[in-house]
């Protein structure tokens, strides 16, 4: 079993290094990639360059950010030049950039509450600790807590990952945040990825929620070719979704990839190698181009 979609403390996961690596042994994964947000700098810790807690396979992975047309979505990067992601990444993502993105950003979402008529007392909104942080959780935990607001949210009080997906990620929404703004384009995520020796996978792509997910796909492979497709992830548990992308993958000579998107506490449903409980990500789809 493996699993190539894991977060740690260097972007918005809450488990350390050493903590991955032991649950990843615990639970004898044989291949894994521990793809923080827009870094690499997570393979220069220590617990990782001395790593004597994981016996399986280490494969150094990131997850991108990227922009096309009016969407905004990830790229999965395997293999890759650790230094040239951690350079080129400080042109979008450095702690200046991320401070100014999270402050413009939270300033809009509150803007859109109030005109929504919105009840939230401004005190109670936890600062983010980290620059890496999404504030927007703070602000959606504040506005939940509060009866009436649950009418005007309407499905998007169900859980924080809808109210990203279908609101602040979503130009068609009251709540959208545009972090469009702040991200690179995906031709420029797909070059920077093969730049550093990498290979470059589509990630999650039922978690989007796209009217056309295929149709979507097509249309990045027509600007810049991927090399794979994460198939297996939590968003596609259901088979015939996961069945649709590996079927998709094999007709187009794409490489598979899956991974459980552990982010620790802040994703409590969600756990390393199993995901919700259902994942179970053969090593022999990894081995096809590790």
């Amino acid at each position: 079993m493996v699993d190539m979609h894991i977060h740690s403390i260097y972007s918005d996961g809450d488990k350390t290094i050493r903590e991955i690596l032991k649950m990843c042994e615990e639970k004898k994964l044989e291949y894994i990639s521990i793809t923080d947000h827009n870094t690499c700098r997570q393979y220069n810790d220590k617990t990782l360059l001395n790593n004597d807690i994981f016996n399986g396979k280490i494969i150094k992975g990131v997850e991108l950010y990227a922009v096309f047309k009016d969407k905004s979505f990830e790229i999965l990067g395997y293999n890759v030049d650790v230094d040239i992601i951690n350079n080129w990444s400080e042109k979008y993502y450095s702690e200046d950039k991320l401070r100014h993105e999270q402050k413009t950003c939270a300033q809009r979402l509150l803007n859109a509450c109030d005109k929504l008529n919105l009840v939230y007392n401004k005190d109670n909104i936890e600062k983010p600790k980290k620059v890496t942080e999404y504030i927007e959780i703070s602000i959606y935990n504040e506005l939940i807590s509060y009866k009436e607001n649950l009418k005007i949210l309407g499905e998007l009080s169900n859980s924080f990952n809808l109210f990203f997906r279908k609101g602040l990620a979503n130009p068609q929404s009251p709540y959208f945040t545009n972090r469009m703004e702040f991200r690179p384009k995906y031709d420029e995520v797909i070059d920077i990825i093969h730049k550093a020796n990498g290979k470059a996978f589509l990630a999650h792509p039922f978690e989007y929620r796209f009217n056309d997910t295929i149709g979507f796909i097509n249309d990045l492979r027509n600007v810049s070719e991927l090399d794979g497709i994460e198939c297996f992830h939590p968003s596609s548990a259901d088979s015939n979704k996961k069945d649709t992308l590996v079927e998709y993958a094999r007709e187009n000579n794409l490489y598979i990839s899956g991974g459980s998107d552990y982010h620790g506490s802040v994703k409590p449903n969600i756990h390393i190698g199993i995901g919700t409980g259902n994942l179970n990500v053969n090593k022999e789809l990894i081995e096809e181009w590790v």
